[in-house]
């Protein structure tokens, strides 16, 4: 275990730690936030890393032991904005057998002829798993089933 003071790791968890969704908004966030670790300050903000690293590997494990609940963190960004490095950074500790990660591309054929969130449905992740959406199904609802079918309308094309 690396050493670091642990009231130190639970002030920072607790900074960005959203309980209450209600009035939360992204954009209060600043995305280059060092939580005023200086760059002096490397060996001491890389020893809270490898300590949440092994903290969260922990509650993976009880997790798993416990088989009650799965987890599922969805990443929505735009293509560029660093997803796939974000979940390799994040989830680099964890064990990768209790980890799923499912990218939503272009729907197949047997994915179109079910109701749009069937996909997204059968990839939630099982009871003591963490399931990762890299884009959110949200987007491809609207995008595979809202736009398509507008762009067959003909009222609809002529506002779109």
């Amino acid at each position: 275990m690396a050493k670091v003071d642990t009231r130190l790791l639970d002030e920072v968890l607790r900074t960005y730690r959203v309980t209450n969704g209600k009035g939360f908004r992204l954009a209060d966030y600043y995305p280059g936030d060092t939580h005023g670790f200086k760059s002096e300050q490397k060996g001491e903000a890389s020893a809270l890393l490898a300590r949440g690293t092994e903290w969260l590997a922990e509650e993976q494990e009880k997790l798993y032991a416990q088989d009650r609940w799965g987890v599922l963190l969805v990443f929505q960004a735009m293509d560029g904005a660093g997803k796939d490095s974000t979940i390799k950074h994040v989830m680099s500790g964890v064990n990768p057998q209790g980890v799923h990660v499912t990218s939503f591309k272009a729907p197949s054929s047997e994915e179109i002829d079910h109701d749009f969130m069937w996909r997204c449905i059968k990839a939630l992740p099982e009871r003591g798993r963490i399931g990762i959406f890299n884009r959110s199904y949200c987007e491809e609802g609207l995008v595979v089933r809202v736009q398509r079918s507008c762009s067959r309308s003909r009222s609809c094309r002529r506002r779109c």
